[in-house]
């Protein structure tokens, strides 16, 4: 299988280098709006670098993965699509609501795959967190508790075209809730608050944010967000039911501290950032593409499953500016 690799950042990089070593991947070629990041990335990688993103649609590929800048992921999706050529792309699918609507109107009732990045779909303990609920041992739920802790703020530059805390950061807790419990959340609350630098209140964002969901079916889920963690990395999925409970993120590198006496710590060393935290998941994720784009499974991540993750994190924003309960239902528009 040819594959090509739009956007090589960091991500796009690690993708490229991931998805080489595939015994299914006969070549990658990467292209980037910067040819020259392009090429030194294909040199230490080892891959073919296209002049540009139209020299990697003329490359004869089978299908493409999109790892660019988000303002680029609804362009590049379609001609995709268009070509014939399934896609894999990192979340989100647009820069908001109305752009991802707008790409899923030019590709509903295409036969195109497209998959879309929730990488946490594809970790170990997630997984064993849905089967848990599926298979009825944890009882009815009642409560979970999600978190994304990042260990540091990203650039000043980067925060004004995020999205906010809840776009950029809170969607995979939104997915992951939908998708671990297999329910749809109704009616958010959440607050915002800035403690850490002025870039974050300049921009319109909150470096921490919490919010309630209310699920179809009663239960309560809580995420918590920040961007200073000084400890760690700190990815973490609670869930509990009448009969039991799962903890998804506890193990030898959770960046945890009980000051319980005579408890150890935990060993360590703490996750740096996501990429360390979700390395395997994100080579699970790739290999399943591959499934994907041979047509030996659907897609396990539709860009529909992002638009209803966007939802939430459209609801939670106004929320947070507003400080009062949303109805999912005021942000969604007509299905498409």
């Amino acid at each position: 299988m040819r594959l090509g690799l739009a956007g090589t950042g960091r991500i796009g990089t690690a993708h490229a280098e991931t998805l080489k070593g595939f015994a299914e991947v006969s070549s990658v070629v990467v292209a980037d709006v910067d040819r020259a990041r392009a090429e030194a990335a294909a040199a230490k990688l080892g891959v073919e670098a296209a002049g540009g993103i139209d020299a990697l649609f003329a490359a004869d590929l089978d299908a493409l993965v999109v790892t660019a800048a988000t303002d680029a992921h609804p362009e590049l999706i379609v001609k995709a699509v268009d070509a014939g050529l399934p896609v894999f792309c990192e979340k989100p699918v647009a820069a908001d609501i109305d752009g991802t609507l707008a790409v899923l109107a030019r590709i509903e009732g295409s036969d195109v795959p497209v998959q879309i990045g929730f990488q946490r779909r594809f970790d170990a303990g997630y997984r064993a967190a849905r089967a848990a609920v599926a298979s009825g041992e944890l009882g009815w739920l009642h409560t979970l508790r999600a978190m994304t802790f990042d260990a540091e703020p990203p650039p000043a530059e980067y925060v004004p075209h995020s999205g906010g805390i809840f776009r950029d950061c809170g969607v995979h807790d939104f997915d992951v809730i939908r998708w671990v419990t297999g329910r749809e959340v109704t009616e958010v609350y959440a607050l915002g608050a800035n403690r850490g630098a002025r870039f974050f209140a300049d921009a319109g964002d909150a470096d921490t944010a919490a919010a309630a969901l209310t699920l179809d079916d009663g239960v309560l889920a809580i995420v918590n967000l920040t961007r200073y963690n000084g400890a760690g990395y700190d990815v973490r999925l609670e869930v509990f039911g009448s009969l039991g409970n799962a903890t998804v993120g506890l193990d030898d590198r959770t960046p945890v501290r009980s000051v319980e006496p005579g408890v150890a710590p935990l060993p360590g060393p703490a996750y740096p950032g996501f990429m360390a935290r979700f390395r395997p998941a994100y080579t699970a994720e790739l290999e399943t593409f591959l499934d994907v784009a041979a047509r030996r499974t659907p897609s396990p991540a539709t860009a529909h499953d992002a638009l209803e993750a966007f939802y939430l994190a459209e609801a939670c924003e106004l929320s947070r500016r507003e400080r009062r309960p949303v109805a999912v239902a005021e942000v969604r528009r007509p299905s498409v």
